[in-house]
């Protein structure tokens, strides 16, 4: 493992107030301690960005389908594939056009299949990694009726198995733009963990299609403080502009210039 550069003060930063990605990103970040190996597939800028930011924490390995930096570069999926078969990745992210209160996701399409009104791109690994990685996090940034379902239309990946089948992965929390809720896998069943900065647990409710546990006590998500914001901003926006370079510069504010000015 190659060692975690520090923050310099060369690296370009600006400390206003967090945005909603910034807070997913400090929020899954946070459910990723303790983790050694963490894998991140395509289309996934903000869990990327939360495991750059874990790793500047703790050191972890990361690997990112897409990116060419030599520290996260992987062979795509089927390195991928291996690497969760022999047990060797910790944590993934997965996330879905339609995801419902068992943690089931839909990334087939919508309607009855196989004569669906909608088609998407498809579920390509997503049922077996989930079945693999010990703590799979599902991720939108969108909370809606239309995402969080009761019931998934169709089942790509389902979040619960059996008791008699060998499933050592499945979901461990879910991380949107209101809110965390983690999983419970022996009730099959989601809870409220926290509501992000200025969300009510009435707006949670009315945008979620399916029930789930709320605590006496709900939680706020914690913000991240201004050094977490310099990392984000800073080395992990730098990092993750590889693979994403619009979500690093439209997002986290990061220009591809930064990158020489700060070296010249």
């Amino acid at each position: 493992m190659s060692e975690v550069p520090p923050l310099s003060e060369a690296d370009p930063v600006c400390l206003d107030e967090a945005g909603p990605e910034e807070i997913m990103i400090a929020a899954i970040a946070r459910l990723l301690d303790g983790v050694d190996h963490i894998a991140v597939g395509v289309l996934s800028p903000i869990p990327g960005s939360a495991a750059l930011l874990a790793r500047r924490r703790s050191g972890a390995r990361v690997s990112i389908i897409g990116s060419t930096h030599p520290d996260f570069r992987t062979d795509g999926g089927v390195d991928l594939f291996d690497s969760a078969g022999q047990g060797r990745i910790g944590a993934f992210f997965l996330s879905g056009g339609q995801i419902d209160g068992s943690a089931n996701i839909n990334l087939t399409g919508l309607g009855d299949y196989p004569d669906m009104d909608v088609r998407w791109s498809g579920a390509f690994g997503s049922a077996y990694l989930y079945f693999l990685v010990p703590r799979v996090i599902l991720f939108r940034a969108e909370h809606s009726r239309r995402v969080f379902v009761p019931k998934v239309d169709f089942i790509s990946a389902p979040g619960t198995s059996p008791a008699n089948v060998h499933r050592p992965g499945g979901p461990y929390a879910l991380v949107t733009n209101l809110c965390v809720m983690r999983f419970d896998r022996d009730r099959g069943r989601f809870g409220l963990e926290s509501l992000h900065p200025g969300v009510s647990l009435e707006e949670v409710r009315d945008k979620t299609g399916f029930d789930f546990d709320i605590p006496d006590i709900v939680n706020e998500s914690p913000p991240p403080d201004a050094q977490t914001l310099a990392l984000i901003r800073g080395p992990v926006a730098r990092d993750i502009a590889g693979p994403y370079p619009q979500f690093a510069a439209s997002v986290l504010g990061y220009r591809q210039t930064d990158l020489s000015e700060a070296e010249a």
